[in-house]
């Protein structure tokens, strides 16, 4: 067996942390990726991985060489690539991780007019609003929207991400508009179970992060399901922006509490830390940063909190 295998089979296993997830990712058996290592191992006449029944952890002499065995594949990777390329040509597969809504919103048309450019990629795409394991599940790249927790994650910012309080002018009409956050606990609210407190929606009133109380009969871990509901009339709905935006400028829906901000965010591109950022990852990375534009295309037209300063902007922990 060749030593890039041995190599490979050895940074992909000290990646997941595990014989199982490398051999997924590399297409092969359990036994294959083990006896790789195995071989590397005896060739080098010293342990690289200490195996238990529960987990996998690097010897020091693992940790050591693991860093030079990944210069050297993604030095590998690159020459590969710088080969294979013809003028701007990607070859190759782009493996992302995305959150349904955003991915097919305003991620798909982007991908679509990625790959005519580039017939010979492929794109592995994942929807999933969960954060997945980018390391141990293989994938170049992820889409986060949110703040992001400490991980060892490499993450480039592209673009804020805003919510915003709206209904239809129908709903409003019977109910009332909401002059204050205050008033929307009198009102039917749809409830996004994916946040950390869903029945709590905080607005900057004052100066001050205020926690405003709401309810609803509809809780979703999908936000078309609520954008559905509220431009159906059912009630008041607090969404990223990405999503109503153009709801709002086809006055499909009306943008309330304009006055008092709310949630402010980003949405990232975020990469593993020891894998090769591929000349396909760095360009569909610039290539949907430009799309985006600095101010997103879907934020155009709505009335958004830019002249608060991001430090209020930002959530409390």
């Amino acid at each position: 067996m060749g030593r890039f295998e041995e190599m490979q089979a050895f940074v992909r296993t000290a990646e997941a942390q595990s014989f199982t997830a490398a051999a997924q990712r590399l297409g092969l058996s359990k036994s294959i990726v083990s006896q790789r290592v195995a071989d590397l191992e005896a060739r080098l006449g010293v342990r690289l991985i200490n195996r238990t029944t529960r987990r996998l952890s690097l010897t020091e002499a693992g940790a050591g060489f693991l860093a030079g065995a990944e210069r050297a594949l993604a030095e590998a990777a690159e020459a590969e690539e710088q080969a294979t390329r013809h003028g701007t040509e990607l070859r190759g597969a782009l493996r992302i991780a995305a959150p349904l809504s955003f991915a097919l919103l305003h991620l798909q048309p982007a991908i679509f007019d990625f790959m005519n450019a580039h017939p010979s990629l492929e794109v592995h795409i994942d929807l999933d609003d969960r954060h997945l394991d980018l390391i141990g599940g293989g994938w170049d790249m992820a889409l986060r929207i949110g703040r992001l927790p400490d991980s060892s994650l490499i993450a480039r910012r592209l673009a804020p991400s805003h919510q915003v309080c709206c209904a239809t002018q129908a709903y409003l009409d019977r109910h009332g508009t909401p002059l204050r956050p205050e008033d929307l606990e009198r009102h039917e609210c749809m409830l996004y179970s994916g946040a950390h407190r869903p029945d709590s929606w905080p607005f900057l009133i004052d100066g001050d992060w205020v926690p405003i109380n709401v309810r609803g009969r509809l809780v979703t871990n999908n936000g078309d399901l609520i954008l559905n509901s509220v431009l159906a009339g059912h009630g008041v709905a607090l969404l990223p922006t990405f999503l109503v935006g153009c709801s709002i400028a086809q006055g499909q829906l009306v943008q309330v509490l304009a006055d008092w901000p709310t949630k402010h965010a980003a949405i990232h591109a975020v990469y593993p830390p020891t894998r090769h950022l591929a000349a396909r990852v760095r360009l569909f990375t610039d290539f949907l940063a430009g799309r985006i534009g600095k101010e997103p295309y879907w934020d155009q037209g709505l009335q958004l909190a830019s002249s608060i300063t991001p430090a209020k902007l930002s959530m409390p922990d």
